[in-house]
């Protein structure tokens, strides 16, 4: 009886050790499963079981379980039982992972939102698009492209295809709509970028200021300008890993004010040298853009009346932290037909209908190749200037976002080419090699 005791304490002892030792990965998975499960139900509109069998159905995520409470709309995520997170959904604001000392009774500022259009065709509004065929298209070839990566392995979502303003190929995988809202994860830092174009164009700012933090005052990192954090190449340190306890899952998941996370991070390289894609970067700007407004509201309203409803991107919703700030790294959730339409406005060099929301110096710098990247990066968006896509224009240039989430542009071929998913097995360059050999005489 006695060696019974002592081998059911030294089990007791092992699992107290392995929680205490978890505990951080159990609040991550937890928080995960919850901040996921209430932006799907309540703002996407899913219900739980899809979620859980689809958004949610990898690993280890798939070893939590979910609650819903539809009255509160939230969510609950649950680590073995052992941990528990909550996450609740604010109309205007999407869903919000939360602390204990969260006050949920407290009324958050939301953002204005414009009416939307949806009288005048696609794209310039929400109505269906005036019939267009195009005579070089070979709309056979196109479609049967677009068919091969609708599978279980490639897990795709949708596949919006516009040339010359128009949609010529569109499918969407059993459960989705046009009317689907669909999460960009890293596309929403391009959205970011271009705020910061529009007030570059404005006037209003100037990429070369540096001493951007009181923090930063009395070291090195003063020289660090908002060039180089758009660039993501100031050399701060920053560890952007998905599969571990990292700076961005512990911001994602763990933090209150994510626009801080990486202010306090040493540098470790020297900016304009040392490019490192990080997510904590991207929401250092969110921040930067908060300080260039008096009042929050402001700076709430500025992301959606100088670009999300100016274009009519009347579906998209940016999420918030629990401090208020855009979660302008990550959590941009829009139909494919309205994540569309700003690849479009790149396409178009900043104009829209006729009014110039940006101007095509903002293209050209954010398309130009940070230093050290290979010519894979520019200021918050992705470039083919190294031949990533080898079968592909080099002055082809993207939005990218975790598990496969893409908007192309293909200024030469006239082309935006949208693909949400679940995975980034999808092989794009066959893709897109595909979509521009189906349109003759380019």
């Amino acid at each position: 009886m006695k060696n019974l005791k002592r081998i059911l304490l030294l089990i007791a002892v092992i699992l107290i050790v392995a929680v205490i030792y978890n505990y951080p990965k159990l609040n991550i998975l937890a928080g995960y499963s919850a901040k996921n499960t209430a932006s799907s139900v309540f703002l996407a509109n899913r219900t739980l079981e899809f979620t859980d069998n689809n958004d949610n159905d990898f690993s280890p995520i798939n070893l939590t379980t979910d609650k819903i409470d539809t009255e509160e709309k939230s969510a609950i995520g649950s680590a073995f039982g052992l941990l528990k997170r909550k996450a609740v959904y604010r109309k205007g604001l999407g869903a919000v992972l939360i602390t204990n000392d969260y006050d949920t009774s407290k009324k958050p500022l939301v953002p204005f939102r414009s009416k939307p259009d949806n009288i005048t065709p696609f794209p310039y509004g929400n109505a269906e698009q005036i019939d267009t065929v195009f005579s070089n298209v070979d709309y056979k070839k196109l479609n049967e492209t677009i068919d091969t990566i609708f599978n279980d392995r490639n897990k795709t979502r949708s596949v919006v295809v516009l040339y010359k303003d128009k949609i010529i190929a569109e499918k969407y995988d059993d459960g989705f709509t046009k009317e689907s809202l669909q999460i960009g994860w890293s596309m929403t830092k391009s959205i970011t970028s271009t705020m910061f174009g529009i007030l570059r164009c404005q006037g209003k700012i100037d990429v070369q200021t540096d001493n951007l933090f009181e923090e930063w005052e009395n070291d090195e990192r003063k020289n660090i300008t908002l060039h180089n954090l758009l660039q993501m190449n100031s050399g701060l340190e920053w560890t952007e890993d998905y599969n571990s306890i990292s700076d961005v899952t512990k911001m994602l998941f763990l933090q209150k004010d994510m626009t801080k996370t990486q202010i306090d991070k040493p540098l470790i390289g020297k900016p304009n040298e040392t490019w490192n894609y990080s997510s904590g970067t991207t929401n250092l700007l969110s921040g930067i853009l908060r300080s260039k407004f008096n009042t929050h509201q402001e700076y709430l309203d500025f992301w959606y009346n100088a670009l999300i409803d100016k274009i009519g991107m009347n579906s998209m919703v940016i999420e918030t932290d629990m401090s208020g700030n855009y979660v302008g790294s990550s959590y941009a959730w829009a139909t494919a037909r309205d994540w569309a339409k700003l690849g479009l406005l790149y396409l178009h060099n900043g104009e829209w209908n006729g009014e110039n929301i940006f101007d095509k110096d903002w293209v050209d710098y954010a398309t130009t190749p940070t230093p050290t990247s290979d010519g894979w990066y520019g200021a918050q968006i992705w470039l083919n200037a190294g031949s990533r896509y080898p079968d592909v224009p080099k002055n082809m240039y993207s939005f990218n976002g975790y598990k496969g989430q893409n908007v192309f542009i293909l200024p030469s071929e006239d082309l935006v080419v949208v693909r949400t998913g679940l995975t980034k097995n999808a092989d794009m360059n066959t893709l897109l090699k595909g979509i521009i050999n189906s349109i003759k005489n380019n």
